[in-house]
C-alpha cells in the first residue's frame, strides 16, 4: 500500500511542498471556470494538507485516499484544528458510494501518476465524471515526461534533519514514462533510529494522451498550464496542470 510505512513522518518530509500554491491554484480555477458551487472531492488527499486548506477557504470538502494510515493522520490534524471534513478510504479508480455530487474533483500532488496504466487513469476520469455535478470541474496535475527522464532518472535525493533522515534514489521503470523510487527513511526514537523502506512507482504520459483520455471521459478540456503558472507547457516544464469541465457550460 502506498505510504504504508511512513505516514507518521510524511508531513515532516514534505514540509517544503507548496501546498498553499496548490490551494490558490485550485481556488482561482473554481472562481474562473466553476459552476458557483463549493462541494469538493479531494482524491488522493493523503494527510489532508490541501483538504484542510480548502476547508479554511470555505469549501465543503470530502477527502478520499486508498491509504488508511494517511487518512488516520488527516483525521487527527483536522480534529486538532476544530474542522469538519469527511474522509473516506477508497480507490480513486472507482465511483464512491457517496450519495452526492461535487462541484470540483481534485487530484493533486501528482497522485494520478501512481496509477500504472492508461486504463486506470481512464477509469479514474470516468469515476470523476460520474461524481461531478453539472458544470463541475476536474483539476489534476501530473509529472511531465521531461521530469521523468531528465530530473528523476538516475537522481539521488537526501535529507538529514534532527529527527528524520532519508535517501531517495530514482531510476527509469520498464514501462514507457515510468519511474521507480527506492526510499529509505531513518526516524529518531529515544535511543535509536528506526528504518523504513518504501518502493514507489509512478507513470506519466504525453499531454496529447491526457487530452484524449479527458475527451473519452466526456469532459471538456478548458486549460492546460505548467508549474503553477498561466503559461502553456514547454519542453522543460516539470508539472502539467489540466482543468476540465463536465458537459460544457461554456462561459
Amino acid at each position: 500500500m502506498i505510504y504504508k510505512g511512513f505516514a507518521e513522518i510524511y508531513d515532516e518530509l514534505m514540509k517544503d511542498v507548496p501546498y498553499g500554491q496548490w490551494t490558490d491554484f485550485l481556488h482561482e480555477r473554481m472562481k474562473r471556470f466553476g459552476n458557483g458551487g463549493s462541494r469538493i472531492l479531494d482524491l488522493g488527499c493523503g494527510t489532508g494538507e490541501i483538504s484542510i486548506r480548502l476547508k479554511q477557504k470555505g469549501y465543503a470538502v470530502t477527502g478520499m485516499d486508498i491509504s488508511e494510515e494517511m487518512l488516520s493522520v488527516a483525521y487527527q490534524k483536522t480534529a486538532e484544528l476544530g474542522l469538519s471534513i469527511q474522509y473516506l478510504q477508497h480507490d480513486m479508480r472507482e465511483k464512491s458510494d457517496l450519495n452526492q455530487s461535487f462541484d470540483g474533483v481534485f487530484i493533486c500532488c501528482d497522485s494520478l501518476n501512481y496509477l500504472q496504466s492508461k486504463e486506470d487513469v481512464q477509469s479514474t476520469f470516468k469515476a470523476s465524471f460520474d461524481q461531478l455535478a453539472e458544470g463541475g470541474l476536474l483539476i489534476f496535475d501530473v509529472h511531465s515526461l521531461y521530469k521523468i527522464h531528465e530530473i528523476f532518472n538516475g537522481a539521488t535525493f537526501a535529507g538529514n534533519d534532527e529527527d528524520v533522515s532519508f535517501i531517495w534514489n530514482s531510476f527509469l521503470g520498464d514501462e514507457p514514462g515510468s519511474i521507480e523510487h527506492d526510499l529509505s527513511f531513518f526516524v529518531k526514537r529515544d535511543s535509536f533510529y528506526e528504518r523504513f523502506d518504501e518502493f514507489h512507482m509512478q507513470r506519466t504520459y504525453s499531454i496529447d494522451c491526457y487530452k484524449d483520455m479527458i475527451a473519452a471521459a466526456g469532459l471538456e478540456l478548458l486549460e492546460i498550464s505548467a508549474d503553477f503558472s498561466e503559461d502553456q507547457p514547454d519542453e522543460e516544464s516539470e508539472r502539467i496542470f489540466f482543468t476540465a469541465r463536465k458537459n460544457g457550460l461554456l462561459g
